[in-house]
């Protein structure tokens, strides 16, 4: 069983969509940089995609020369996210595999639950904090300075012999 990221199957998923294969252009949800190369690599490494010459200019990878190289899904890669490559309905069934895409502008972000989190008539103990965002206590109170830098107005209580923070107001 090949272990996949969400990116990698993002990749495959919509490269079965497309009658040539291609790995290009990306997925919506899919944002050039931040790890897509490796994501990439990693397909190659495991012979799950292809390089291979291309002509479409949508499908370009990489050039050399006046060579140009597309990324395209092989039987192998279908098979990781479980489409049959002589399925006639692979389209669907790839469609199918794509993980549900988070919609960014909804989805509260670390520092959205911080503040949330502040916001507590009583206050929240640097543990809870850590426990919500997943940080370590001294990126919690890093966290805390740059939002007091922003001109919130931070709190720092004892409560049961814990330390506690709270805002008063925001910026």
């Amino acid at each position: 069983m090949t272990k996949l990221s969400d990116t990698q199957r993002i990749l495959l998923a919509a490269a079965c969509q497309r009658a040539d294969g291609s790995v290009l252009p990306f997925h919506a949800s899919i944002k050039r940089g931040g790890g897509i190369t490796k994501a990439i690599a990693g397909l190659v490494r495991q012979a799950l995609v292809v390089e291979r010459e291309t002509t479409d200019q949508v499908a370009v990878h990489r050039t050399d020369g006046d060579l140009r190289f597309g990324v395209f899904i092989t039987a192998a890669g279908m098979a990781a996210i479980g489409v049959s490559a002589e399925d006639e309905n692979a389209s669907e069934a790839a469609s199918a595999q794509l993980p549900e895409i988070i919609d960014v502008e909804k989805a509260p972000t670390k520092i959205a639950t911080v503040l949330t989190l502040l916001a507590r008539k009583d206050g929240v103990p640097v543990t809870e904090l850590m426990t919500a965002t997943g940080w370590l206590p001294h990126t919690i109170r890093a966290a805390i300075t740059g939002l007091r830098k922003k001109g919130h107005s931070i709190q720092r209580i004892k409560r049961d012999g814990m330390t506690c923070y709270r805002i008063f107001g925001v910026a």
